[in-house]
């Protein structure tokens, strides 16, 4: 097996196998602490042009299905693990995740003391890396972290862009007592939305039309929906102006707004508020949450590195004034960070978080159901 090397901007160094495709990757290394749902997680383009390092010891056991991707693709740029398994062992497998890596060119690294590299990302923050296997890994060091230090930062990155779908589709609403008629009809924003997504939408009896990043206000009137919903998505908010604009031309209207991840911080632009970037971010599925309206501590599943920056605790006039009183809905008890929205005076609210949860706990499908009837309740107005 090949040597690999895991390099960090600030100059450490971790050796180990390779894992997946041989030779080189750039990118942020950010950890996610997931215990399962690893093939969710390299399929979620909100880890585009990231490193992930898993800090669960055993990656890969029940190898690779069709079903679970949540996306069309592996997005993430690099993948580093401790112990990979030898033998998946699961009766959805069709094939190892080293197979998997290897067929869509994603370059890993296995056998390094991944607890370690979360603990100096966890002290020193996200950092860029690459990963070197093969014959990339054979220049000197020094010349190797000079290419990990010369490739773009994720601050001030435009990615929504890049993984968006090509075009819009449409997810029907399921068939569970609605009938074939959709009880209301959802525009999605696609700023790297997940598979599941659309679905959780779906079984509530909505039709949801996905749109791209690049969607006009015009094409979503045509559409005359009663909802919009701006999904999760990589990269920096800062850098979205388009989607900002869209946004407030979207609540001018009063039309109901759910988003969700990259979409509350998109939400938070838009109401007048500044967004940044966290040291090392939230990424996982254990990540405990407290709903201020109701006092209730919800364990949810995160992905982000960016933050929007808004006094919790109290009611404000929105930046924007025109967009009336706004609440910090929920925030992180681990470290404080805004994890929700919620607008007052006009139908529009959001998380920082993943309601989907696939893979993950379920605490917060009740948001789906919230926003269903907020478009009820515009409907009827």
């Amino acid at each position: 097996m090949s040597e690999a090397l895991l390099i960090l901007e600030d100059g450490t160094v971790y050796r180990g196998t390779a894992y997946g495709a041989v030779g080189a990757t750039l990118g942020e290394a950010v950890f996610a602490t997931g215990m399962t749902g690893y093939q969710e997680t390299l399929t979620d383009p909100s880890y585009a042009r990231q490193i992930v390092v898993q800090t669960a010891p055993h990656i890969g056991n029940t190898g690779i299905n069709d079903e679970d991707p949540e996306s069309r693709r592996i997005w993430v740029a690099g993948y580093a693990v401790r112990e990979a398994a030898r033998i998946p062992s699961n009766w959805r497998s069709v094939r190892s995740l080293d197979d998997e890596l290897t067929a869509q060119g994603i370059v890993g690294i296995k056998d390094i003391d991944t607890r370690a590299v979360t603990r100096r990302l966890r002290d020193r923050g996200s950092m860029r890396a690459g990963i070197f296997s093969g014959e990339a890994a054979r220049p000197l060091q020094s010349e190797l972290l000079e290419t990990v230090r010369t490739q773009p930062d994720m601050l001030g990155a435009r990615l929504a862009e890049e993984v968006t779908a090509e075009g819009p589709y449409v997810i029907e609403p399921a068939a569970h007592g609605w009938g074939a008629e959709p009880i209301a009809t959802v525009a999605a924003i696609d700023l790297g939305i997940k598979t599941m997504t659309p679905v959780r939408m779906a079984e509530r009896g909505l039709r949801v039309h996905v749109l791209p990043a690049t969607t006009t206000y015009a094409e979503i009137q045509a559409l005359g929906p009663d909802g919009v919903f701006l999904s999760n998505g990589p990269g920096d908010p800062a850098t979205s102006d388009d989607q900002v604009q869209l946004l407030r031309q979207v609540l001018d209207t009063k039309t109901p707004v759910f988003g969700i991840c990259f979409g509350n911080q998109i939400l938070g632009r838009a109401l007048g508020f500044g967004t940044y970037k966290l040291p090392f971010g939230h990424r996982g599925i254990n990540q405990p949450v407290m709903d201020h309206t109701t006092g209730k501590v919800e364990i949810t599943s995160q992905n982000h590195g960016f933050a929007v920056d808004a006094p919790v605790g109290e009611t404000v006039t929105a930046p924007e004034p025109r967009y009336g009183r706004v609440q910090v809905s929920h925030s992180s008890l681990n470290d404080g960070v805004v994890e929700g929205l919620r607008c007052l005076d006009i139908p529009a609210f959001s998380v920082q978080y993943h309601p989907e949860a696939a893979a993950g706990p379920h605490d917060s499908a009740y948001l789906f159901d919230r926003f269903v009837d907020l478009m009820k309740e515009h409907q009827n107005a």
